[in-house]
């Protein structure tokens, strides 16, 4: 049984909607980040995140998605360009949460068209998977000539396999764009 989402899995209007990204949202973003950070030293670990996508987010498929957690938190936690001997440099400060944040929102897309192609759910693409995808993938990215190439451009670490990592790095140099999530219900 092959499982793959589809943009009806995925309520993106809400999880958006929960996410204050915007120039006018920088005051419930600083609320949120409080209740990201329950012990209030100002900066916010990675299971402080995890455990606030559950409770503060309440968005199941973020909450599910901790490669998308994971990547946008290393993504944002070094944002401020403190010194890796720092203590800190492990951990978000209120002025990198607004890029946490749009961080997740993003990934969690790539997590989306990833979970889309992974046909078997063992979250690795294997060729087959890839191949089989290439009609949405297309859609995302545009025409691919040679898909054994391009395959083998993804599975950076030689692998035979793609990893979440490895998909991420492409799809952003290939400005990845799930279907206009609006239109779905159209």
């Amino acid at each position: 049984l092959r499982y793959r989402y589809t943009m009806a899995d995925v309520n993106w209007e809400e999880i958006y909607g929960k996410l204050p990204t915007g120039a006018d949202e920088r005051q419930a973003r600083f609320d949120m980040f409080d209740s990201f950070d329950p012990n209030g030293n100002g900066i916010l670990s990675l299971a402080e995140v995890d455990k606030a996508m559950r409770d503060v987010l309440a968005i199941d498929e973020i909450f599910d998605a901790k490669p998308a957690m994971m990547r946008a938190f290393q993504a944002a936690k070094n944002r401020s360009g403190r010194d890796k001997e720092d203590i800190q440099a492990d951990y978000i400060e209120k002025l990198e949460f607004k890029y946490f944040l749009l961080c997740l929102k993003q990934y969690f897309e790539y997590f989306v068209a990833f979970k889309r192609i992974d046909g078997d759910a063992d979250r690795r693409v294997s060729i087959d998977e890839f191949k089989e995808a290439m009609p949405e993938i297309t859609k995302w990215v545009g025409e691919i000539g040679d898909v054994e190439g391009e395959f083998d451009k993804i599975d950076s670490n030689d692998g035979g396999l793609i990893l979440f990592e490895e998909f991420c790095k492409w799809a952003m140099a290939k400005s990845l764009d799930l279907e206009d999530p609006d239109s779905a219900d159209e």
